[in-house]
């Protein structure tokens, strides 16, 4: 995947953000990426109460991810290149259980994801 004047943000997704339809709900167009994983975490879920994002994932748990402990722990998702408005939309979307992060992926992309706040 190469850089991209117009989406120069790498986002990575272990949940939501990767269903067709959050991300017409959230950016107007369906995203395309790479599969990655994200060394270092545990995945676990959480309650979704915020009828916004029920609507758009049509979940009520969703998939949340901390450190861990386990040097072998990983997560796997998907990384999108969006755009800083994208970036944006996404901070509107995840709830207040989640602060979005800076790491560096299995493949060395360093990328924003979301983990438990």
């Amino acid at each position: 995947m190469q850089p991209s004047s117009a989406y120069p943000v790498l986002l990575f997704s272990y949940g939501t953000l990767q269903d067709k339809a959050v991300q017409l709900a959230n950016f107007g167009r369906e995203l395309s990426g790479q599969a990655d994983r994200m060394p270092g975490y545990r995945q676990d879920w959480v309650e979704i109460t915020d009828p916004a994002v029920l609507a758009a994932s049509g979940k009520s748990h969703h998939p949340i991810v901390s450190p861990s402990s386990q040097s072998d722990d990983s997560v796997a998702g998907m990384v999108f290149q969006i755009s800083e408005e994208e970036l944006a939309a996404a901070d509107r979307y995840e709830v207040a259980d989640y602060k979005r992060v800076a790491v560096t992926l299995a493949s060395g992309l360093s990328a924003w994801v979301y983990v438990r706040a």
